[in-house]
Protein backbone atom coordinates (compact mmCIF):
# COMPACT_ATOMS: atom_id res chain seq x y z
CA UNK A 1 0.00 0.00 0.00
CA UNK A 2 1.48 3.34 -0.91
CA UNK A 3 1.00 6.75 0.66
CA UNK A 4 -1.59 7.80 -1.95
CA UNK A 5 -3.98 5.00 -0.98
CA UNK A 6 -3.73 5.79 2.73
CA UNK A 7 -5.86 8.94 2.51
CA UNK A 8 -8.94 6.94 1.52
CA UNK A 9 -8.82 4.71 4.62
CA UNK A 10 -10.80 5.36 7.83
CA UNK A 11 -9.13 7.66 10.36
CA UNK A 12 -7.99 4.88 12.69
CA UNK A 13 -6.20 2.91 9.99
CA UNK A 14 -2.61 3.17 8.87
CA UNK A 15 -1.26 6.64 8.15
CA UNK A 16 2.35 5.61 7.64
CA UNK A 17 4.08 2.31 6.84
CA UNK A 18 7.77 2.70 7.66
CA UNK A 19 10.30 0.40 6.00
CA UNK A 20 12.06 -1.74 8.64
CA UNK A 21 15.85 -1.72 8.78
CA UNK A 22 18.04 -4.83 9.06
CA UNK A 23 18.08 -4.69 12.89
CA UNK A 24 14.33 -4.09 13.26
CA UNK A 25 12.67 -5.84 16.20
CA UNK A 26 9.23 -7.43 16.34
CA UNK A 27 6.59 -6.70 18.94
CA UNK A 28 6.12 -9.84 21.04
CA UNK A 29 3.72 -8.54 23.71
CA UNK A 30 1.63 -5.53 24.63
CA UNK A 31 1.83 -3.46 27.81
CA UNK A 32 -1.60 -2.33 28.97
CA UNK A 33 -2.72 0.10 31.65
CA UNK A 34 -6.42 -0.04 32.52
CA UNK A 35 -7.13 -2.02 29.35
CA UNK A 36 -5.42 0.42 26.96
CA UNK A 37 -2.12 -0.24 25.19
CA UNK A 38 0.56 1.90 26.84
CA UNK A 39 3.64 0.17 25.45
CA UNK A 40 5.18 -2.73 23.60
CA UNK A 41 7.62 -5.52 24.48
CA UNK A 42 10.13 -6.05 21.67
CA UNK A 43 11.83 -9.26 20.56
CA UNK A 44 15.12 -8.08 22.14
CA UNK A 45 13.38 -7.91 25.54
CA UNK A 46 13.05 -4.12 25.75
CA UNK A 47 9.77 -2.59 26.84
CA UNK A 48 9.03 0.77 25.23
CA UNK A 49 6.16 3.20 25.73
CA UNK A 50 3.57 3.64 23.01
CA UNK A 51 5.21 6.93 22.00
CA UNK A 52 8.70 5.38 21.93
CA UNK A 53 7.33 2.49 19.84
CA UNK A 54 5.86 4.89 17.28
CA UNK A 55 9.14 6.83 17.11
CA UNK A 56 11.20 3.62 16.80
CA UNK A 57 8.90 2.25 14.07
CA UNK A 58 9.17 5.53 12.16
CA UNK A 59 12.97 5.11 12.28
CA UNK A 60 12.66 1.55 10.87
CA UNK A 61 13.34 -0.15 14.21
CA UNK A 62 10.14 -2.24 14.38
CA UNK A 63 8.98 -4.58 11.62
CA UNK A 64 5.45 -5.68 10.72
CA UNK A 65 3.67 -2.52 11.87
CA UNK A 66 2.30 0.72 10.55
CA UNK A 67 1.43 3.92 12.36
CA UNK A 68 -2.22 4.74 12.88
CA UNK A 69 -3.98 7.66 14.55
CA UNK A 70 -7.17 7.66 16.58
CA UNK A 71 -8.48 10.93 18.05
CA UNK A 72 -5.06 12.53 17.63
CA UNK A 73 -3.14 9.72 19.36
CA UNK A 74 -0.59 7.78 17.32
CA UNK A 75 -0.16 4.05 17.91
CA UNK A 76 1.18 0.98 16.16
CA UNK A 77 -1.03 -1.38 14.22
CA UNK A 78 -0.25 -4.72 12.58
CA UNK A 79 0.22 -4.70 8.84
CA UNK A 80 -2.58 -6.67 7.19
CA UNK A 81 -1.59 -10.14 6.01
CA UNK A 82 -3.15 -13.60 5.79
CA UNK A 83 -2.36 -14.50 9.40
CA UNK A 84 -4.29 -13.35 12.45
CA UNK A 85 -1.78 -14.94 14.85
CA UNK A 86 0.67 -12.07 14.39
CA UNK A 87 -1.89 -9.30 14.92
CA UNK A 88 -0.98 -7.07 17.84
CA UNK A 89 -4.38 -7.69 19.44
CA UNK A 90 -3.60 -11.42 19.64
CA UNK A 91 -0.28 -10.98 21.46
CA UNK A 92 0.12 -11.64 25.18
CA UNK A 93 -0.09 -8.78 27.66
CA UNK A 94 2.80 -8.07 30.03
CA UNK A 95 3.21 -5.62 32.87
CA UNK A 96 5.83 -2.91 32.98
CA UNK A 97 8.58 -3.94 35.38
Amino acid sequence: MDQHNLSSLPMNTLRDIPAPNAEAQQIVALVKDEGKVSGYKLSDGRIVTREEGVRLARQGGIRGVGIATNKGTEYLKSLPDDSESNNLGNLPVVTRE
